[in-house]
Formats: structure tokens, C-alpha cells, sequence
């Protein structure tokens, strides 16, 4: 097995960064990004610490109480765009580039989206560091159960509004149950289809986790439980019974997230993202027998991955979508302007934190390679190539692509008419599309 840094930055990582030293075991370096939770997320440019949910939600009460004007941007919108810059400005720097890639591979599988309101706008930095970043190298089970519990999963999957019928507020009230929370665990998060849930299974885990939901009015802020919304009485999930009561949905959590078809379905996405966008079957099955194994350990089976022979047989096999493609030229280039990539993965079609539905962005050449999305890359790459047109288009080269660069790229980079014309064809040929 030829492990190459560059074709390990590339394929595992966010792009080799500009000056840095590569590792003597490329392997170790890899594995030593599978173990416990990593170091903590920066915090937003000019604040100490991170925002919290209470942050977000006061805030938001704050934009309830006096609405900006005209022209004005809401309080909670700064936070938002405060967070993103933040993240986008540690992966052009991470130097735990797995780990990172990791964190967003997970936090695409629990898509949420900005578009659902401030319900996830105020609470998605918490979101990231608290349900998904901690767990990546965990237990599948324990990320789960973090999730689903998290505000901006309630709000985005409408949770909140979730009434057991039988229960005091829906008898009095008249209000039911909300079921996409429970089908999108189901479908999205866990067994798959391939489980073989059913349409009572899905009505049935919705009723389980009726009482669920959201104070962002007052102390304590965040996810609580309120008993007079809980549906009574056991219910029975993939022919499992659980009791009435709060402590039924994180049993439930538990077991879905152990479940046979979720290590199915997660070796699957895992195989699909890192290898091909056609998972060969036999990778799929060895990374589903790590989880099996493993009961859902998932810096065991990230280890499994970057053993697979096919992870390192063809490199640059996989599409970059348009977050892998901006974070990677600026790591090229020594970039950190977080709000400048926060921009540019929007108009570029990626939007940050923002997927079109809850399965999350795609992962396969055929979402990404059309012709308009390519030409705005190429605009993108010859505007980028004005910001960094004094940095030496050869080193940014060699560290971007090193041997996997062809001799057309580098004939070309040579030959070009300004250093602004060599990074352009640089960042805008065929390689820096994939990884």
C-alpha cells in the first residue's frame, strides 16, 4: 500500500496546508485523529469563549424584542454567520485534517439546515461542538442520542410541536403528533430503509418521543421534557417495547443505534464518501463487521478505513463538492479568511449549514460536475488567484498536489504569463477538483 501524504491529505484530510512538515508515518498520523474527542473548536473572531445555546436563544429573544431595521442585520444572523466564518477559518488551519473531515462527513449524515428558521440558526455552533464534534470518534449510539436530543434537531425536524393525542395537552388541545423527526431518524440516521421499519414503527417511535422539545424563552435554555405532552403507555419499535416515560427515547436511540442495518447503512455512506461513488461491496461489508464488532465504535472503524486498499488505489477518484474545493485552495495557499470561504461555498452552490432537504448534501460526481457550477469555479479560481497573486505558483502547486499533479498542470503553470495566471490555472485544473 502506497500511502502518500499528499494522497492521504487529499483523500482523508482538507488539502495539505502551505509550510507544513509532512508526516515521517503517514498512517500514525491518520490513526493518532481516531482517538478521543480532539482539541475544542476555536471560538468565534473576537470572543473568549463559544456561544452556547442559552447565547443563541437570547439573542434570538433580543431580534423578538426589537427587530432590526431596514438594512440591519438580526442579532441572531450575526451569531450565524459568526459561527460559520469561525468553522471555515479552523479547517483552512486544523491540523487534525481527518478529524475535521470526520466531523463535517457526520454532521452531513444529521443534516440540519439554516432555512428552517432561527430555530437552528441560533443553536447550530452548539450543534456542531456538542452532539457531533465529541462523538467522532465514539460510540455511533452515544452520537445518536446527542443529536436527537439537541435543540436544533427538535426545531429543524419540528419536534417542538409534537403532542402525544392522549396525553393531558393533546386531550385538552386537540393537537397530535409531528412523525418527521421519527421518519427521518429512521430513514436518514439509522436503519435505512434496508431495515425493514414500517409505517406503524414510524408513528409508534413518534409517539415514544412525544413530551420532547424546546424552551428558548426562559432558564434553563435547551432541550427539556414536559411530561403533560407524552403519549401514555408502552410503545413498540421494530418489535421492541419500551416503557412510558422520558427515559424511552434514549433506549430507544441506543437500540436503533446498535442495530445491525444502521452498521449496514453506515458503512455504505462511509464507503461511498472516502472510495467510490459506487461502494464496492466487499469494502462495505468489512467496515460494517469493524462496527458489528465494534458495537458502533467509530474511531475503530475510521482506523478500518484508511486500511482498505481501495481507499488509496485511485487517487483523486472523488468529486470534490464545493466546501472540499474552497477549503483545500485556501489550506494551498496559507488562506484563513473564514468569511471569505463562507461566501464563496454559498455562491459556489454549497451553501454552509444549509442543505436543500435532511438527507444532507450528495456525495456523488454526478450533484457537482455540471457545466454551470464548473464555471463558476473557474471564476472563483481566477478571483482567488488575485488575492493570493505575490505567493509562488510552484510551491503552491507542490504543496497542493505534489506528485499527483500532471505534467500538462505543471507545463502550463510554467508557462503561464503572470503569477496571477499560473495560480488560476493552478486552482482551476483538473486535480484540484478531486480528491
Amino acid at each position: 500500500m502506497d500511502v502518500g501524504f499528499h494522497q492521504a491529505a487529499i483523500r482523508f484530510g482538507l488539502g495539505p496546508r502551505l509550510g507544513e512538515t509532512p508526516p515521517a508515518d503517514v498512517l500514525a498520523w491518520l490513526d493518532a485523529q481516531t482517538h478521543g474527542p480532539g482539541p475544542s473548536l476555536p471560538p468565534p473572531e473576537g470572543r473568549d469563549i463559544p456561544f452556547t445555546v442559552a447565547d443563541g436563544f437570547l439573542a434570538w429573544r433580543a431580534d423578538d424584542r426589537n427587530p432590526p431595521q431596514p438594512g440591519q442585520m438580526w442579532a441572531v444572523m450575526q451569531l450565524f454567520r459568526a459561527e460559520q466564518a469561525a468553522w471555515m477559518r479552523h479547517l483552512a488551519a486544523s491540523p487534525e485534517p481527518f478529524r475535521d473531515r470526520m466531523t463535517s462527513f457526520w454532521l452531513n449524515h444529521f443534516s440540519v439546515a439554516s432555512r428552517a428558521g432561527f430555530g437552528v440558526s441560533s443553536v447550530m455552533g452548539p450543534f456542531l461542538r456538542e452532539a457531533i464534534r465529541p462523538h467522532v470518534a465514539g460510540r455511533f449510539a452515544n452520537m445518536l442520542e446527542a443529536v436527537a436530543h439537541m435543540p436544533a434537531m427538535l426545531f429543524y425536524l419540528d419536534q417542538v410541536g409534537s403532542v402525544g393525542p392522549n396525553s393531558a395537552v393533546g386531550r385538552r388541545s386537540g393537537r397530535g403528533l409531528n412523525e418527521n423527526l421519527a421518519r427521518e431518524i429512521l430513514e436518514l440516521h439509522s436503519v435505512s430503509p434496508a431495515g425493514g421499519y414500517s409505517q406503524a414503527d414510524v408513528t409508534s417511535f413518534a409517539r415514544l418521543m412525544t413530551g420532547w422539545g424546546v424552551e428558548r424563552h426562559s432558564p434553563p435554555f435547551g432541550t427539556v421534557f414536559r411530561a403533560g405532552q407524552h403519549e401514555p403507555g408502552a410503545k413498540v419499535l421494530l418489535g421492541q417495547e419500551f416503557p412510558e416515560g422520558p427515559a424511552a427515547f434514549a433506549a430507544a436511540l441506543r437500540f436503533l443505534g446498535n442495530h445491525p442495518a444502521t452498521y449496514r447503512h453506515l458503512a455504505l455512506r462511509l464507503v461511498r464518501h472516502f472510495v467510490a461513488d459506487d461502494p464496492p461491496p466487499h469494502c462495505v461489508a468489512q467496515l460494517e463487521t469493524v462496527l458489528r464488532d465494534s458495537e458502533g465504535d467509530l474511531g475503530a472503524v475510521s482506523r478500518a478505513l484508511i486500511r482498505l486498499p481501495e481507499a488509496w488505489a485511485s487517487p483523486l477518484s472523488k468529486f470534490r463538492a464545493p466546501i472540499d474545493y474552497v477549503v483545500a485552495l485556501h489550506r494551498a495557499a496559507g488562506g484563513q479568511d473564514g468569511a471569505h470561504m463562507r461566501d464563496a461555498v454559498g455562491s459556489l452552490g454549497q451553501p454552509l449549514w444549509n442543505p436543500p432537504q435532511p438527507n444532507g448534501w450528495p456525495d456523488e460526481l454526478a450533484a457537482w460536475c455540471t457545466p454551470e457550477p464548473l464555471m463558476q469555479r473557474l471564476d472563483y479560481a481566477h478571483e482567488l488567484a488575485g488575492r493570493f497573486a505575490r505567493l509562488d505558483p510552484m510551491l503552491v502547486l507542490e504543496t497542493a498536489l505534489g506528485p499527483l499533479a500532471r505534467a500538462e498542470t505543471l507545463e502550463a503553470a510554467r508557462r503561464a504569463g503572470s503569477q496571477r495566471d499560473a495560480l488560476s490555472l493552478i486552482f482551476a485544473c483538473p486535480e484540484m477538483q478531486r480528491r
